[in-house]
């Protein structure tokens, strides 16, 4: 196979693993956006529990993960998961941890920093600005870490040269 077709069938790949993980987004984003508001306006609502905005998104956000972890897991990383489910689950989970910082950040400044203190601010910075930071940084840490190739596929074991035959093994 020539280097060109490689490079295309690895960009194509790319495109399609950008594609998969892109649409398990917009489910996890669905999750996010709607319980994130619902939360906001009712029981996190910030007249009523002053940190209720982050409250709901870190709410919002783990429940929009679980969506997420299940997507990538069997969807989008399916051909590079790993056996070790459990270390895959708490990678998986640090990773987006991070990811949800960065949209919590964002909404932090916006909302206590900034004062923009509406629904559609907090909207704006956590559903959209920290959306985008936080999912770019995911679908690096998920890629490269989470579910890299290199955990998919057991590792070649290293053979040791063997020993001479002096014909003297089995003898005794």
């Amino acid at each position: 196979m020539t280097t060109t077709a490689t490079q295309t069938r690895g960009w194509r790949a790319l495109f399609i693993q950008v594609a998969r993980f892109g649409a398990v987004g917009v489910v996890g984003l669905v999750v996010d956006i709607t319980l994130f508001n619902i939360l906001r306006a009712t029981v996190f609502a910030p007249e009523h529990v002053h940190s209720g905005p982050l409250l709901a998104k870190i709410v919002s956000t783990t429940a929009a993960i679980l969506v997420n972890w299940i997507g990538n897991r069997y969807w989008t990383f399916g051909n590079k998961r790993s056996t070790s489910t459990l270390r895959e689950g708490i990678e998986f989970f640090a990773a987006s941890a991070v990811g949800m910082l960065i949209g919590l950040g964002c909404l932090w400044i916006s909302h206590y920093v900034l004062g923009f203190t509406s629904q559609l601010a907090d909207n704006i910075s956590g559903n959209v600005i920290g959306l985008v930071l936080g999912t770019a940084f995911r679908f690096f840490a998920y890629r490269l870490w989470v579910f890299a190739p290199h955990r998919s596929t057991p590792r070649p074991s290293r053979v040791l040269p063997s020993a001479p035959d002096n014909g003297l093994v089995g003898e005794g």
